[in-house]
């Protein structure tokens, strides 16, 4: 039956409502109950969008995709995977994701600190539950996009078959 669940909906949404109206310090530019909403959403569609290295490669290098990677200048400009355009997670915005990436329909591969180890500069490990694939992933598809792919697995830069640049040199990094 779904009337029950209908029901129960309501009331929730009701009673956050009453809730926030109750508490004069509630900014209506937060919405946690929103958030949450989003995230299991995300991750329902994330299940099945997640790539192998050779796969991130191979979809890497079709026309319109773009290799996204959300950590920070500093650490892109560092190091990153070759052709990557750099978005960081705290400048992510509508603004910046209308002017960076217009057509909701591109492709965005994505790929984080925890997806590399034996580089812990460029790429210092965050806990598991922080990666910031999660956050960014959750974001993108908060925005709209939902054609969004994950780099899936823990990959040892020193045996990676993808290519690295730096910002500074603009030159291959040779990880082997």
């Amino acid at each position: 039956m779904k009337y029950p669940l209908i029901v129960l909906v309501f009331t929730l949404t009701l009673a956050i409502q009453a809730d926030a109206g109750a508490n004069p310090g509630e900014n209506p530019a937060i919405d946690m109950e929103g958030y949450l909403a989003v995230s299991l959403a995300a991750a329902k569609h994330r299940q099945t969008r997640r790539l192998s290295e050779a796969e991130f490669i191979s979809m890497s290098r079709e026309p319109g995709t773009i290799v996204r990677d959300a950590r920070s200048r500093q650490k892109f400009d560092e190091l990153h995977i070759k052709g990557a355009i750099n978005l960081s997670f705290p400048d992510m915005a509508v603004a910046s994701f209308d002017s960076a990436i217009p057509d909701r329909a591109t492709r965005i591969l994505i790929y984080c600190n925890n997806n590399f180890r034996d580089a812990e500069g460029p790429f210092p490990v965050k806990l598991p539950s922080a990666s910031l694939n999660l956050s960014t992933y959750i974001a993108l598809y908060n925005y709209g996009y939902r054609n969004v792919y994950e780099l899936a697995p823990l990959v040892d830069i020193k045996s990676s078959a993808l290519e690295f640049e730096t910002a500074t040199v603009r030159q291959p990094v040779t990880a082997r």
